[in-house]
């Protein structure tokens, strides 16, 4: 009984460890974002000598969303004779091919890539369309996200410097007012992107491309091999290679995209479930690479671990919880760890999207929502939920590892663009 009273105690400080190193790592970020000098971008620029560019769409099943992102790309301030637009049907079981065939016949920049056969998922589409790309640059948007009028140039103006290997824009959603769970991711972005992303930007550290609203330089992706076909977070393992090889991401904090986020909550539980599990075997795969690398700093490490390791939080949380509850039950739980513990879990409600409840409250600040702050308390609605989610997403990509298989593709469910309402 005494040595499993000491195991026990021994991991509750660890786990309390853990949850303190992370909420250093987000008070400094908040404090960086609110009253530190800002990094600027490259959107400010005016530059006549725009570049072309490849702007590839993965879609399958998308006819409730592809007109809205079509008529965006069509109405882009961007000059429409250097974009090429290609929109890659993967193996859509509905109007998706007709509406991206309609479209390309009405403007030929428009350029659809069919893949008919073959495995499907959004690597496979991604390196199927970078194959048949004609320019350097290459910016990818969902098909369910509506980018903005200047969205391009502002993506397009960060790789003048030639040592930006990919460029981030900010996701923002456009169908918060639906629901109480759209309203709460709302809230998870605006965290994750204003301060978190930014904050990283800010201090030279490891911002993140996130697999939309962004783009990379073509031949870079292809050095590395291309898109991982067995990764559920591409964008995750792509982040990872460019930075361990010392190419940077920029984070363009005002390129702004509107996205659907999912408005039930077995569609955002399976896609926050495939996100950990993606998300994992990106931390497996790059982590002996990214503390071999030479190309960048110790501190520059250090935070890519952190941010690999993020989805590794939820899962250890609970086995505190469950270990303090066990000491709790046998009258040996130390009371200062237990009291840190519960502190730590209460700010630690957000996992989502990387943002505990402070890095929110001053993302909604920023943005002028100080309305919506009222909604903070329940965030701890969330807190379970989404550590149920990310720790069967870890379990998810152990069992990838032991059994050596490929994990299915999983898409998270549209809705009606009708039924979406604006941001």
């Amino acid at each position: 009984m005494g040595s499993l009273v000491t195991v026990l105690q021994t991991w509750s400080w660890i786990v309390v460890g853990i949850l303190l190193l992370y909420a250093v790592r987000h008070w400094h970020f908040t404090l960086n974002r609110v009253s530190a000098r800002q990094r600027p971008t490259y959107q400010d620029l005016l530059d006549s000598d725009l570049p072309a560019v490849s702007i590839i769409i993965p879609m399958r099943n998308e006819d409730r969303v592809a007109t809205a992102i079509f008529d965006a790309l069509v109405a882009s301030s961007y000059p429409h004779d250097l974009l090429e637009v290609l929109p890659v049907d993967d193996q859509s079981e509905d109007d998706t091919p007709t509406i991206a065939y309609t479209y390309s016949q009405r403007y030929p920049f428009i350029k659809p890539i069919y893949n008919l056969q073959g495995e499907r998922g959004k690597p496979n589409a991604l390196n199927r369309a970078l194959s048949l790309a004609s320019n350097e640059i290459v910016l990818v948007f969902d098909a369910d996200y509506t980018p903005g009028k200047d969205v391009i140039r502002e993506l397009v103006m960060g790789f003048v410097d030639p040592e930006v290997g990919a460029v981030m824009g900010r996701v923002v959603p456009r169908n918060n007012a639906k629901s109480l769970l759209t309203r709460l991711l709302a809230l998870e972005r605006s965290g994750g992107y204003q301060v978190d992303q930014q904050a990283r930007y800010n201090l030279d550290l490891f911002p993140q491309y996130g697999g939309t609203v962004g783009g990379f330089r073509r031949s870079v992706v292809l050095d590395l091999g291309g898109f991982d076909a067995r990764t559920l977070a591409e964008d995750t393992d792509l982040s990872a290679r460019l930075f361990i090889n010392g190419w940077r991401i920029l984070y363009a904090n005002h390129a702004e995209c509107y996205e659907q986020v999912p408005d039930t909550w077995s569609g955002r539980f399976r896609q926050l479930r495939r996100w950990a599990h993606g998300h994992n075997r990106a931390l497996v795969v790059n982590l002996i690479p990214l503390l071999r690398s030479r190309k960048i700093s110790v501190r520059q490490k250090f935070d890519a671990f952190l941010l690999l390791f993020i989805y590794c939080v939820p899962p250890i949380l609970l086995s505190g919880i469950a270990a303090d509850a066990l000491l709790f039950y046998m009258g040996a739980i130390p009371v200062i760890p237990g009291i840190i513990f519960a502190f730590l879990v209460v700010s630690f409600n957000a996992f989502g999207n990387f943002a505990p409840v402070f890095e929110v409250g001053a993302a909604e600040l920023l943005d002028g929502g100080r309305e919506r702050i009222y909604l903070l308390p329940c965030l701890i609605y969330m807190f379970l939920f989404n550590s149920w989610a990310v720790t069967l997403g870890a379990i998810d990509a152990l069992g990838d590892l032991l059994k050596s298989r490929r994990p299915p593709w999983d898409q998270t469910q549209r809705t009606k663009r009708s039924d979406v309402s604006a941001a």
